[in-house]
């Protein structure tokens, strides 16, 4: 006990009771007691910092430099450097303020007495004097390196965001509307990447009840093949001809109860290819977007709000299932207003 006695005041003690045990001793940090250790923090802070601009310069390096619309290799490639470059940009901001904050901020605890909040000359002085305080135990006045180099690694993070959003440029226009089909293109199967040999599909090939991912036989002609095949993928099925719900100017574009449909949903874009035989319904997995094929792809449920566009199909002299025009409609999500032909 100490030898002087202490008189508890009602400001000590909460609603129950209790006495206020106050705030708990402060135990130096080494950073606080060797300068040396506090040079190596700061060093480590602005290391940190540095990085964070590398992987920035890194991320929009690979952008320009990497195009992947050339190869599977290249585009994994792409992903690999544009992810490492983000994730260092982001890391490096985030540690380094983690460490800077733990080893080098002062970390005294202090209290304050709640008080009404407004806006008199009074309080705007004090807010002021806490900035200015702020500062002063940050240390950021007194350490330029740090400083600098978040001042550096801040003006330089927003750079990838910007470039992305810039990429995606213009309005499409009606490119959406131009893709590999037209008027005589066989169905070839989709077997992954670009193929050499197209394997053709013949209408008697296709059963009742099955899915058949399938591509422009002409993949090859396109100048970006797989940003060309993205727009022409199509999904094929057939169904009994007696559960078509066609429209009569549309009755012509299947044969046989054989249907083709794009297969980039008109929500996001996403893959549409999860198809149930008994209801003869598409789904997209991404956010449930629901296609009824027995009524040209119309949607029945979720966000999308077009349905999905039909490819007018019908055989040739030799039975290959071939295209008879391409898609009447803008393929892809309707991110902006699309005025359908």
């Amino acid at each position: 006990m100490s030898s002087k006695e202490h008189t508890v005041t009602s400001d000590e003690l909460d609603v129950n009771g209790h006495t206020n045990p106050g705030l708990p001793e402060h135990k130096p940090r080494l950073t606080d007691t060797y300068p040396e250790i506090e040079r190596r923090f700061e060093r480590q802070v602005a290391g940190w910092f540095v990085l964070s601009m590398l992987g920035t310069v890194l991320f929009i390096v690979s952008f320009i430099a990497i195009e992947p619309g050339e190869s599977y290799d290249l585009m994994r490639l792409s992903n690999t450097l544009l992810g490492l470059g983000a994730t260092l940009a982001l890391l490096g901001i985030g540690v380094g303020a983690i460490v800077w904050a733990k080893n080098l901020m002062n970390d005294h605890e202090v209290t304050e007495s709640r008080h009404d909040i407004h806006g008199s000359e009074e309080d705007r002085a004090i807010a002021v004097e806490i900035i200015k305080q702020a500062k002063e135990e940050s240390g950021i006045a007194r350490r330029p390196l740090i400083r600098n180099t978040l001042i550096a690694a801040l003006a330089l993070a927003p750079l990838p965001a910007v470039i992305v959003f810039r990429e995606l440029g213009p309005l499409p226009g009606d490119k959406l509307f131009n893709t590999l089909w037209d008027q005589g293109v066989r169905l070839a199967i989709d077997t992954g990447g670009i193929p050499e040999n197209p394997r053709l599909l013949r209408a008697e090939d296709v059963t009742i009840g099955s899915v058949v991912h399938v591509i422009p036989e002409n993949i090859h002609d396109g100048d970006h093949a797989l940003d060309e095949k993205a727009k022409a993928a199509v999904l094929l099925m057939k169904i009994d001809p007696d559960e078509l719900n066609e429209d009569p100017e549309r009755a012509d574009w299947s044969y046989d109860g054989i249907v083709a449909y794009s297969k980039i949903c008109t929500h996001v874009g996403c893959p549409v290819a999860l198809y149930e035989h008994q209801t003869h319904h598409l789904l997209c997995p991404c956010h449930q977007s629901t296609f009824d094929v027995t009524d040209h792809c119309k949607v029945i449920f979720g966000p999308a709000k077009r349905p999905l566009p039909q490819l007018p199909i019908t055989v040739d002299s030799e039975g290959y299932l071939v295209a008879q025009s391409d898609f009447p409609d803008p393929v892809g999500p309707t991110f902006w207003e699309i005025n359908t032909r």
